[in-house]
Formats: C-alpha cells, sequence, structure tokens
C-alpha cells in the first residue's frame, strides 16, 4: 500500500503581526506626512489657553448663566483694556516732552557776549541836508523844504543814498561815548564795529567771533561799563507821526553772541538817560530733541542750512534772511541791515512798500523756517548752540547819585558831569547814562528739553493694562495667532 506524505506550513501570528503593524505605521506617517491634522476647536483652545476667563468663557460644558457672566465680564476687561491702549497710543503719539534744568555747573572762561546798541533816533536833525530832508519826508515827517522856507520841488537832488545817509545822519559813537571800560582796562570807540539794524546806524561791542574778549570774572566792575550821551538836541522834531517816528528817548541793547546777527528791534531792551542800568547775565546751554519730539533735525541729516551773508545759522539770521525775501519779492530791493548784494531801497520804498511788508509778518519758505530749523540743535555734540546764548534777567536802574558819604559830588553825578563835560545839570540828566553788562558768575545754566514718554515707557503701561484687565503677555497674543493661522489653514 502505497505511503503518502503531506506537510502543512504554518506561520506564526507574531511573525505576521508586526508586519501589518509596520505597514500601518508607515501607512500612518505618509498619511501625515501628506496632511496635516485636525484643527482644534474653539472650546479646545479655550480651555488651554492662558487668557485669563476665556476657558471659564467658551471651554467644554454646558452653556448657563455662570458661563454668560463670565462671558460678560471677559468681553468688559477687553473693553477696558482696549480703551486704555488707545489712551496710551494717543499719549505717546503727541510725543511729549519736558524741559529739565539742571543746577549751574562750573563751567571754563567764558567768552563775553556781544553787545550792539543803538540810539532810538534813528537821524541827527543837524546833520540833515536839505536833500537829505526832501528824500526823507515820508520817513522822518519833516516837511521837504529847505531852511530858507523855499519848497523843494523845485529843486533838482541827486538820487538818495540810503547807506551814506545813514552814515552821515546816524549818531556817531565817537560823540556819544563819554567813558568805557572793559574789566578794569579803558575802551573806546574803536572797540565797537558798525553794524545796521531797524534803528539804523548800530554799533557793536566785542563783535568778532574770531578775537572775542574773555570774562575772568564775574560781578559787577568785571564786564563792560560804558557812559553815553544819547544828544537829545538831535532827535528830530515831531511834524507828523510816520512809524519812524519816536517818542522816546535813551538807547536800545541787544546782549547775543557774535555768531548771531542783532535783531534788536524785537529783541532789544530800553535804556533811560538819567540812570545807571546794571545787567545782570548767565550763560545758558541748551540742548533740544530731535524730531518727532522736537523741530529740529538729527545729527545724521543734512548739514546746517547756508544763508547768505551769514557765517552760521542761528533764528536772527534766519528771520533776516526772511524777511529779506519778502521785501526782495514785493519791492524789489533790499533794505539796508537785510544782508546780500541786492539793489538797496530808496527812501521813498521803505515807507511805501518795505516797512508796510514787514508790518504784515512776511511767511517764510519751507527752507528758512525757524521753527523747522532750530538753532543749531541736535546736530552738535554736547550743547545745542554753537555759541553761548546771554539773557540779560535783571535790570535795576539807580539815578546819578548827587553826593556820596562825605557830602562831597560823586564822579557819575550830574554837577560832576556838568563840570567835566561843560553842561548843565539838566542836559546831564536828560542825556547821560550809564550801562553796566557783567556775568552774575562764571558759572553756566543747562536746559535739556528730554522725552516725557518713550517707546519702553508706553509698553511698560500697555504690559501693565494687558496684566490687570484680562491677565494677558505678548506669548498669549502668540497664542491666539496661532490659533487663528491654524483655524484658517485647517478650512
Amino acid at each position: 500500500m502505497p505511503i503518502e506524505i503531506v506537510c502543512k506550513i504554518k506561520f506564526a501570528e507574531e511573525d505576521v503581526k508586526p508586519k501589518e503593524k509596520e505597514a500601518g505605521d508607515e501607512q500612518s506617517l505618509l498619511g501625515a506626512a501628506r496632511g496635516a491634522a485636525a484643527p482644534r476647536d474653539l472650546a479646545t483652545f479655550a480651555s488651554t489657553s492662558t487668557l485669563h476667563g476665556l476657558g471659564r468663557a467658551c471651554g467644554p460644558g454646558p452653556h448657563g448663566l455662570r458661563r454668560t457672566l463670565w462671558a460678560l465680564a471677559l468681553l468688559t476687561s477687553l473693553a477696558a483694556f482696549l480703551y486704555q491702549a488707545a489712551g496710551l497710543a494717543r499719549g505717546y503719539l503727541t510725543r511729549p516732552h519736558l524741559v529739565a534744568m539742571d543746577p549751574a555747573v562750573p563751567a571754563p572762561v567764558a567768552g563775553f557776549p556781544a553787545v550792539t546798541l543803538c540810539n532810538i533816533n534813528r537821524f541827527r536833525h543837524s546833520a540833515l541836508s536839505d536833500a537829505d530832508i526832501f528824500h526823507l519826508a515820508n520817513l522822518t515827517g519833516l516837511p521837504p523844504k529847505d531852511r530858507d522856507g523855499h519848497r523843494a520841488a523845485g529843486l533838482r537832488y541827486p538820487e538818495p543814498d540810503m547807506v551814506d545817509i545813514l552814515n552821515r545822519t546816524g549818531h556817531q559813537l565817537a560823540d556819544m561815548l563819554k567813558s568805557c571800560n572793559f574789566s578794569g582796562h579803558h575802551c573806546s570807540a574803536s572797540n565797537f564795529s558798525v553794524v545796521y539794524t531797524r534803528y539804523g546806524k548800530c554799533y557793536t561791542f566785542n563783535a568778532d567771533p574770531q578775537s572775542s574778549l574773555p570774562s575772568r570774572a564775574g560781578g559787577m566792575g568785571s564786564g563792560l561799563e560804558i557812559m553815553l550821551d544819547i544828544q537829545q538836541e538831535e532827535y528830530l522834531p515831531i511834524w507828523r507821526e510816520t512809524n519812524e517816528t519816536s517818542f522816546e528817548a535813551g538807547i536800545r541793547v541787544q546782549i547775543h553772541s557774535q555768531e548771531e546777527p542783532p535783531y534788536i528791534h524785537q529783541l532789544g531792551f530800553g535804556v533811560s538817560p538819567g540812570f545807571q542800568t546794571f545787567v545782570s547775565c548767565q550763560e545758558q546751554r541748551l540742548t533740544y530733541l530731535p524730531q518727532p519730539w522736537g523741530n529740529c533735525r538729527a545729527e545724521t541729516e543734512l548739514k546746517e542750512p547756508e544763508l547768505q551773508g551769514y557765517s552760521a545759522y542761528s533764528v536772527s539770521a534766519c528771520r533776516l534772511r526772511c524777511e529779506k525775501e519778502a521785501v526782495l519779492q514785493r519791492c524789489h530791493c533790499r533794505m539796508v541791515h537785510m544782508p546780500g548784494n541786492e539793489t538797496i531801497c530808496p527812501p521813498n520804498i521803505y515807507i511805501e512798500c518795505a516797512d508796510h511788508t514787514l508790518a504784515r509778518g512776511p511767511s517764510c519758505p519751507p527752507a528758512l523756517l525757524p521753527l523747522q530749523l532750530v538753532p543749531l540743535c541736535c546736530r552738535l555734540p554736547g550743547w545745542g548752540l554753537r555759541g553761548p546764548l546771554f539773557l540779560p534777567y535783571t535790570l535795576q536802574p539807580d539815578a546819578l547819585w548827587e553826593r556820596n558819604l562825605h557830602g562831597q559830588p560823586n564822579r557819575g553825578s550830574a554837577r560832576y558831569l556838568a563840570r567835566k563835560y561843560n553842561r548843565n545839570e539838566t542836559y546831564i540828566r536828560e542825556n547821560f547814562l550809564v550801562l553796566d553788562v557783567f556775568f552774575e558768575a562764571l558759572t553756566s545754566e543747562a536746559v535739556e528739553q528730554r522725552a516725557a514718554y518713550g517707546l519702553s515707557a508706553l509698553l511698560g503701561d500697555l504690559g501693565g493694562q494687558m496684566g490687570l484687565f484680562i491677565g494677558a503677555s505678548i506669548l498669549t497674543l502668540l497664542e491666539i495667532l496661532d490659533y487663528i493661522y491654524e483655524a484658517r489653514a485647517g478650512e
């Protein structure tokens, strides 16, 4: 009988299952690589978010009164935070700043400032010729007649030259200056420079910035002391009122840096005859903020603008240049005190066009606006001004004393001066004055603009408001943005 041998091969389940598992894992990994996981719903995100109250308002669970109250509380807190944040942002965008004034600190040997003085009367009556009276009739208000009473209309005069008229008819410093001392040393009219302003021919002491005189001590007697005769007998009689008619007597004074032209009709102060006036000065050093806190430019921006006729930029130079452009555009000439080489206006144009243009307040072009180009601020290391800013802050007039403690006439008394200069005492009281300009002390005062509310303060306040109202942080905001991105990617 034949014999059959049957063989059966049985694989163990343990060998197959790992293979199936590996295949399943492979398919799972491929599926994960091919598509993203399903996004979380809002309830799941709210239950895991670090935003306070969101899990209780939007998390999983039944909807009821408790959840509604939590949602109202969350919305109220969020609205309060947004309101506070908007207020903080508005306050930051206004760019507030404050002015910090440091106490006086010792300064190096300071250079003495420039002192510009003008006689309030522009033209000496005795120096006016018949032609001058005719040409200056509109300026002075004098009737255009010669000294013999004949009408000047039928006479022919040469064309007027305002520079020549101001030089000839203006008050001469050599005649006005009776005494001059600086730091105990004698000075004279040669120490003054001629400068033209709205008051005509004026004089500046210590005007050269390259060789300015130093001030080595503070207090009275250590600065400039001058005695002037204002020559009231030379003042023009008031026949009729004009823009140039003055009802005052005395001098106009401005104290400024050497690199700044005098703007004496607005920045000067008056000194009356018959008094000794003490002007105590102190140096101020200013530091301004750049934009957007202030109107000045940063150090990295363009260089300071070049103003024709001036070696350095200053607000006064900018105003004078601006006024010159306005007068030149309307009157086709410039006034004597304005910089440039253009034709100087004749006297009739002064009153008919130039004075009216300046009285209306000319608008400066954008390139010359003083408010957009605050003087040399923010572009220089250290202080904001190239030269010091000198401000007279005390004016103390004292009558010229008649006698000293021993009963003898003082050297500054009207009686002594009348005897010395062969004048009567009434003339001395009505014409003589003494001006004493000095440093109170050789210390400077630092005035600095500082940002009152910066970016770090804004971020700190926003973080505090976020923590107070919604208990959030920057990472909480990133969580919300990540959830929004995940939800949009799963759509």
